[in-house]
């Protein structure tokens, strides 16, 4: 058994995963029609894919923020620091994949959005439904203001209460946030008119507001594990009981059809929190994961290209198929060897140079 020195490959694992139920959920979109059931179950776990990603994304930043705790990394001057070397990870793909975008657009013929302009500072569906543009950028707001606004709450807690342990203050600052952003789901709740799954997914599981908590279910998961031995000791039963929990809730939902429309409370103060809790219950397990060396070369690589397979991979080639082929093999071999080759570029000439420049300008 081997492990990658700098990488870890249990979490690398969980990221492949996660990239592997998106692109599998959308190939349904390209293929000639089959069974219904099978469709809806495939694309339901893409959904989760992008649930994955966030408690990851958030288990691996909070961690890299937990750390700076510890450290003493307590002034707003290490805040910064924490978001450029953020920025300069996530906003360089980003931005060129937008770009990319909007010149498909002109390209095909087609006007732009009035509010294309909400896309540069991430605003685009911070309260409403995600414009039909773009689509994949919904998750990106999400990440972004997860990381900005939960930091600074916890940065601005330490001014006033410097007896208290950093990294209490960390913890218990999340739990805060989670709790706070409940109520605006119980205000959905309340006042959301849902007639179908694809309505409570626009209003509801992409809009920033009630998806920040996603992102820090995997701060308090980190936390948890940083904190208490039992999360090491018990890794195997919470991996099982993660997985159970993860399993039975979508069985429920394909096999008694139960709908946003029919269930209301289900989804808007249930499902999503479930998801991500039984998603961060099984990291203590993976963390420990080891494999032989091929494997993990191929599980690697596929994690650090998956950033970049998510963003190209449905606005740019998907649509772009549909705009001009029938859902056929043809269409899906097409799917798949064009979204790895742009992954690939992508990955190369504007990944890595960023993180090499971010190496040198922002170290850690």
């Amino acid at each position: 058994m081997w492990n990658h020195p700098n990488r870890n490959f249990g979490l690398d694992c969980i990221r492949a995963s996660a990239i592997i139920l998106v692109v599998l959920s959308h190939c349904t979109f390209i293929l000639p029609e089959f069974n219904s059931i099978i469709t809806d179950g495939i694309r339901l776990l893409g959904a989760t894919g992008v649930d994955i990603f966030f408690v990851l994304s958030g288990y691996l930043i909070g961690g890299i923020l937990l750390k700076h705790l510890k450290s003493n990394k307590i002034r707003f001057k290490d805040l910064f620091h924490f978001w450029k070397r953020r920025w300069l990870r996530t906003l360089p793909n980003y931005f060129v994949v937008l770009s990319l975008n909007l010149l498909l657009i002109l390209f095909l013929g087609k006007s732009l959005l009035d509010e294309v302009w909400l896309y540069f500072p991430f605003l685009q569906n911070f309260l409403s439904p995600h414009p039909d543009f773009f689509t994949e950028a919904w998750s990106l707001s999400i990440e972004e203001y997860a990381y900005l606004i939960l930091p600074f709450v916890i940065y601005s807690l330490l001014l006033f209460f410097k007896r208290i342990k950093a990294t209490k203050v960390f913890f218990y600052a999340t739990l805060s946030v989670i709790i706070v952003l409940f109520f605006f789901k119980i205000q959905f709740y309340f006042n959301a008119e849902i007639d179908t799954y694809k309505e409570w997914s626009s209003q509801f599981r992409k809009v920033v507001l009630y998806r920040l908590d996603a992102i820090y279910y995997g701060f308090i998961m980190v936390y948890l594990v940083s904190k208490y031995s039992f999360f090491e000791s018990k890794r195997k039963l919470l991996f099982l009981f993660g997985l159970f929990l993860f399993v039975l809730l979508h069985l429920i939902i394909v096999l008694f059809n139960v709908m946003p429309q029919d269930y209301k409370w289900f989804y808007s103060l249930c499902y999503l929190p479930l998801i991500s809790s039984s998603i961060a219950l099984v990291f203590p397990f993976f963390l420990e994961l080891k494999a032989r060396r091929r494997v993990i070369k191929l599980v690697t690589y596929i994690s650090k290209r998956s950033y970049s397979i998510y963003l190209v991979n449905y606005s740019l080639v998907l649509l772009t198929i549909e705009h001009f082929f029938e859902p056929s093999i043809l269409a899906l071999l097409l799917y798949l060897s064009i979204s790895i080759i742009l992954s690939e570029v992508l990955y190369r000439c504007v990944e890595i140079p960023f993180l090499r420049l971010r190496s040198r300008i922002v170290p850690r």
